[in-house]
Protein backbone atom coordinates (compact mmCIF):
# COMPACT_ATOMS: atom_id res chain seq x y z
CA UNK A 1 0.00 0.00 0.00
CA UNK A 2 1.36 3.23 -1.00
CA UNK A 3 1.12 5.91 1.51
CA UNK A 4 0.39 9.96 -0.10
CA UNK A 5 2.99 12.21 0.50
CA UNK A 6 1.35 15.96 1.11
CA UNK A 7 3.07 18.10 -1.82
CA UNK A 8 5.38 20.42 0.03
CA UNK A 9 4.39 23.15 -2.93
CA UNK A 10 0.52 22.58 -1.97
CA UNK A 11 -1.18 25.51 -0.70
CA UNK A 12 -3.87 25.43 2.76
CA UNK A 13 -5.31 29.10 2.43
CA UNK A 14 -7.26 30.55 5.64
CA UNK A 15 -8.68 33.92 4.53
CA UNK A 16 -8.98 35.72 7.94
CA UNK A 17 -11.25 39.12 8.32
CA UNK A 18 -9.40 39.94 11.18
CA UNK A 19 -6.44 38.75 12.68
CA UNK A 20 -6.73 36.35 15.40
CA UNK A 21 -9.80 35.10 13.75
CA UNK A 22 -7.10 32.46 11.26
CA UNK A 23 -6.21 30.77 15.18
CA UNK A 24 -9.87 31.14 16.65
CA UNK A 25 -11.72 29.51 13.54
CA UNK A 26 -8.64 27.53 12.09
CA UNK A 27 -6.63 26.65 14.95
CA UNK A 28 -6.28 22.69 14.02
CA UNK A 29 -5.03 23.44 10.45
CA UNK A 30 -2.66 25.86 11.67
CA UNK A 31 -1.06 23.19 13.50
CA UNK A 32 -1.58 19.80 10.93
CA UNK A 33 -0.79 22.17 7.95
CA UNK A 34 1.87 25.37 6.19
CA UNK A 35 -0.48 27.51 5.05
CA UNK A 36 -0.94 30.87 3.39
CA UNK A 37 -2.51 33.30 5.95
CA UNK A 38 -4.72 35.83 3.49
CA UNK A 39 -6.15 38.85 6.04
CA UNK A 40 -8.16 41.86 5.24
CA UNK A 41 -6.02 44.79 3.97
CA UNK A 42 -7.87 47.19 6.36
CA UNK A 43 -6.31 45.62 9.84
CA UNK A 44 -4.39 48.58 11.47
CA UNK A 45 -0.73 48.39 12.50
CA UNK A 46 -0.94 46.65 15.85
CA UNK A 47 -3.04 43.81 14.59
CA UNK A 48 -0.81 44.02 11.14
CA UNK A 49 2.20 43.45 13.96
CA UNK A 50 0.79 40.72 16.17
CA UNK A 51 -0.43 38.75 13.36
CA UNK A 52 3.46 38.33 12.19
CA UNK A 53 4.29 36.75 15.16
CA UNK A 54 2.33 33.81 14.02
CA UNK A 55 5.30 32.65 12.11
CA UNK A 56 7.04 31.71 15.25
CA UNK A 57 4.89 29.31 16.49
CA UNK A 58 3.68 27.53 13.53
CA UNK A 59 4.53 26.68 10.09
CA UNK A 60 3.03 29.92 7.79
CA UNK A 61 4.74 29.88 4.34
CA UNK A 62 2.83 33.84 3.76
CA UNK A 63 0.90 35.89 5.63
CA UNK A 64 -0.50 38.71 3.52
CA UNK A 65 -3.01 42.01 3.99
CA UNK A 66 -5.04 42.25 0.88
CA UNK A 67 -8.34 42.50 -0.12
CA UNK A 68 -8.90 39.53 -2.31
CA UNK A 69 -7.36 36.56 -2.66
CA UNK A 70 -4.64 36.66 -5.51
CA UNK A 71 -5.93 34.46 -8.87
CA UNK A 72 -2.19 32.97 -8.86
CA UNK A 73 -2.45 31.71 -5.72
CA UNK A 74 -6.01 29.41 -6.87
CA UNK A 75 -3.74 27.05 -9.35
CA UNK A 76 -3.71 23.15 -8.77
CA UNK A 77 -1.64 23.35 -6.07
CA UNK A 78 -4.09 24.81 -3.95
CA UNK A 79 -5.35 21.96 -1.68
CA UNK A 80 -7.78 23.82 -0.29
CA UNK A 81 -8.98 27.60 0.55
CA UNK A 82 -10.79 28.04 4.26
CA UNK A 83 -13.18 31.11 4.74
CA UNK A 84 -15.51 31.94 7.00
CA UNK A 85 -18.99 30.47 6.50
CA UNK A 86 -20.95 32.99 4.75
CA UNK A 87 -24.41 32.01 6.61
CA UNK A 88 -23.18 31.62 10.33
CA UNK A 89 -20.86 34.07 10.90
CA UNK A 90 -22.57 37.31 12.05
CA UNK A 91 -20.08 40.05 11.76
CA UNK A 92 -20.40 41.63 8.16
CA UNK A 93 -16.58 40.99 7.07
CA UNK A 94 -16.92 37.87 8.25
CA UNK A 95 -19.94 37.47 5.63
CA UNK A 96 -18.15 39.38 2.93
CA UNK A 97 -15.35 37.03 2.73
CA UNK A 98 -18.08 34.05 3.14
CA UNK A 99 -19.66 35.25 0.27
CA UNK A 100 -16.10 35.54 -2.04
CA UNK A 101 -15.39 31.87 -0.20
CA UNK A 102 -18.85 30.81 -2.05
CA UNK A 103 -17.76 32.12 -5.45
CA UNK A 104 -14.68 30.22 -5.58
CA UNK A 105 -16.09 27.39 -4.38
CA UNK A 106 -18.60 27.45 -7.20
CA UNK A 107 -15.71 27.99 -9.76
CA UNK A 108 -14.83 24.27 -8.82
CA UNK A 109 -12.14 24.97 -6.06
CA UNK A 110 -11.83 23.02 -2.94
CA UNK A 111 -13.43 25.50 -0.33
CA UNK A 112 -13.91 24.74 3.51
CA UNK A 113 -15.78 27.25 5.77
CA UNK A 114 -14.96 27.95 9.42
CA UNK A 115 -16.96 29.75 12.27
CA UNK A 116 -15.59 31.92 14.92
CA UNK A 117 -18.98 32.47 16.30
CA UNK A 118 -19.50 28.88 17.55
CA UNK A 119 -23.54 29.23 16.57
CA UNK A 120 -22.94 26.69 13.54
CA UNK A 121 -24.42 23.32 14.06
CA UNK A 122 -20.88 21.27 12.86
CA UNK A 123 -18.57 22.88 15.66
CA UNK A 124 -16.57 20.76 18.06
CA UNK A 125 -14.32 20.64 20.80
CA UNK A 126 -10.68 21.53 20.24
CA UNK A 127 -8.46 18.99 21.29
CA UNK A 128 -5.89 20.84 22.57
CA UNK A 129 -7.56 23.83 24.27
CA UNK A 130 -4.38 25.10 26.28
CA UNK A 131 -2.72 24.82 22.98
CA UNK A 132 -4.94 27.09 21.10
CA UNK A 133 -5.13 29.65 24.19
CA UNK A 134 -1.35 29.65 24.05
CA UNK A 135 -1.09 30.53 20.57
CA UNK A 136 -4.07 32.83 21.13
CA UNK A 137 -2.10 34.84 23.90
CA UNK A 138 1.37 34.71 22.46
CA UNK A 139 0.10 36.34 19.12
CA UNK A 140 -2.66 38.83 19.86
CA UNK A 141 -1.96 40.04 23.17
CA UNK A 142 -4.13 43.04 22.54
CA UNK A 143 -7.18 41.15 22.06
CA UNK A 144 -6.92 38.86 25.50
CA UNK A 145 -10.26 40.32 26.59
CA UNK A 146 -12.48 38.18 23.84
CA UNK A 147 -11.49 34.75 24.98
CA UNK A 148 -10.47 35.91 28.71
CA UNK A 149 -14.08 34.90 29.95
CA UNK A 150 -15.48 33.42 27.13
CA UNK A 151 -14.09 30.61 26.31
CA UNK A 152 -15.90 29.13 23.14
CA UNK A 153 -12.96 31.33 21.60
CA UNK A 154 -10.80 28.45 22.68
CA UNK A 155 -12.58 25.24 23.38
CA UNK A 156 -14.64 25.37 19.65
CA UNK A 157 -14.02 25.40 16.25
CA UNK A 158 -15.37 24.33 13.19
CA UNK A 159 -15.33 23.54 9.06
CA UNK A 160 -17.83 22.71 6.85
CA UNK A 161 -17.91 21.74 3.14
CA UNK A 162 -20.62 22.90 1.06
CA UNK A 163 -21.77 20.85 -1.85
CA UNK A 164 -22.96 21.88 -5.47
Amino acid sequence: MKIKKENPAANYIIVAPHPDDEIIGCFEILKKHKTIVIYSGDADQERRLEAMKLKEFVDVKAQLFLDSVPTHLLNPNTVALYFPDPIYEIHPDHRKWGVIGESIARLGFNVIFYSVNMQAPYIHEVKNPKEKEELLQNVYPSQSDLWKYDKKYILFEGRCQWIF
